[in-house]
């Protein structure tokens, strides 16, 4: 499933870019984004444009990820499920606090795959804080110098 975990790189390296129209470049014309807050972005079009109102507000922090898992679903669909750590503007090390779980659900029309649905979860793992600080850690070990 190289062309759906393409599709998820090409949405972190979107909005490591801080450029909303590289952001939504994979999405099918009506595919959705769910945010870490839980803004509901809808539309290929309407993603760009609000993702660059986000990137104008503020400076973003950047991703760090890794793929867990890919699978088929059915003919022509497929999810992705990844987690993911945010380094924050002039910081070397992740913000812990910041860490989520993503999902991404593609479909394959007339050949091309497309994100249909990409949805950020905060990684909170209420009342186990081993299990945040291993997946901290884990995101650690992909930032530079720490691999």
């Amino acid at each position: 499933m190289d062309a759906v975990r393409a599709l998820y790189r090409r949405i972190l390296d979107g909005w490591n870019a801080r450029d909303g129209a590289a952001f939504a470049a994979p999405f099918r014309d009506d595919g959705e984004t769910i945010g870490f807050d839980g803004t509901l972005h809808s539309g290929r079009e309407r993603i760009a444009a609000q993702l660059d109102e986000i990137f104008a507000g503020h400076p973003t922090a950047r991703y760090v990820a890794r793929v867990r898992d890919v699978r088929l679903i059915g003919p022509g669909a497929a999810v992705l499920r990844a987690v993911a750590g945010m380094v924050p503007p002039g910081s070397a090390d992740l913000d812990p606090a910041a860490n989520s779980v993503q999902t991404l659900t593609a479909s394959q029309l007339m050949g091309e795959w497309r994100v249909a649905l990409f949805q950020n979860t905060p990684a909170a793992y209420h009342g186990r804080p081993e299990e945040a600080d291993a997946l901290t850690a884990e995101l650690r070990a992909l930032l530079p110098g720490d691999g």
